[in-house]
């Protein structure tokens, strides 16, 4: 086969353009500090990372989740805690007025118009909002878990309706409820003991030995089932602060091999482009003494 001048000047473009395109490449990488640019630049590492985002999207929503989960449970928790401390305080009055030695007729007012004053202030706490929804409202779409009589008109618990957990997902394979219904943390309203029905009567029955003895039984119950709702709640608080760690340390993980598949090594690119360009400039250097120009290109 004869071989022109021609067809070297063209076998020696290819090439040159072959380095140059390679060099090309390298200070794109560089200048962009990823090391895909298409998906022709690496099929595979495409696809590892394409499926690396997929998850660390799931990941990132799962810690939405975790911080909307946090926010009602922490505004239950104090919630909780305050109507604790409201109801011992009832239950020290009560004790108060049963002491019939100490006791007298402006004392048993006095008594009786704070209980009334406290039982209100109970009210007000358990429709506590948070997100345009009352926390012990259940699934109810109004902005009320009790009337200002202490009526219950939330949805789920009471009146026949099962309790629908609200609940968040924390993980690929956790779901943690976030809410506690009116009648859960405070007592059926249809049995007549519930908290505000119980803290009505001992505001009632002041003066009443016996009915207020029979109160006091039953502020017991009643604050023994607020402390069980107390601690059902920090325990899934507990379970939420486990995930939101979890969920870090993956994200953390995500992004590590996101890295390793994206990101240019500096110092190894930074070296391969050194020696494409010296092998670039070495390959000008050598056509250009292999194809010295002809009389002929003179003459063009």
């Amino acid at each position: 086969m004869r071989i022109t001048q021609r067809s070297l000047a063209l076998s020696s473009l290819r090439g040159l353009n072959s380095q140059l395109t390679a060099v090309t490449k390298l200070q794109n990488q560089l200048t962009s500090g990823k090391t895909i640019s298409k998906p022709s630049d690496d099929p595979t590492g495409t696809n590892t990372s394409m499926v690396t985002r997929q998850a660390q999207a799931g990941n990132d929503q799962q810690a939405r989740n975790i911080s909307d989960g946090k926010t009602f449970l922490d505004a239950t928790d104090s919630a909780l805690q305050n109507m604790l401390d409201q109801v011992r305080r009832v239950r020290d009055l009560t004790v108060q007025a049963l002491n019939t030695g100490a006791s007298s007729a402006a004392s048993d007012t006095a008594i009786a118009a704070e209980v009334n004053g406290v039982r209100q202030s109970l009210i007000g706490q358990a429709n506590q909002v948070v997100q345009g929804r009352p926390i012990f409202g259940g699934v109810t779409t109004g902005t009320q878990a009790y009337t200002s009589a202490g009526v219950y008109v939330g949805v789920g618990g009471a009146n026949g309706i099962a309790v629908q957990p609200v609940t968040r997902r924390v993980s690929d394979v956790e779901n943690i409820r976030v809410d506690i219904t009116g009648p859960e943390a405070f007592g059926d309203p249809a049995s007549g003991k519930d908290l505000f029905a119980v803290v009505g009567n001992v505001a009632a029955h002041v003066g009443n030995g016996p009915a207020l003895t029979q109160d006091l039984s039953d502020l017991d119950a009643v604050i023994a089932k607020l402390t069980t709702a107390a601690a059902d709640i920090g325990t899934r608080a507990t379970r939420m602060d486990t995930a939101a760690s979890v969920n870090s340390a993956q994200g953390l993980t995500l992004q590590a091999k996101l890295t390793a598949t994206e990101d240019v090594d500096l110092p190894k690119t930074i070296m391969e482009l050194q020696m494409q360009q010296t092998g670039y400039q070495a390959s000008l250097s050598a056509t250009a003494k292999a194809l010295p120009p002809s009389l002929v290109d003179f003459l063009r």
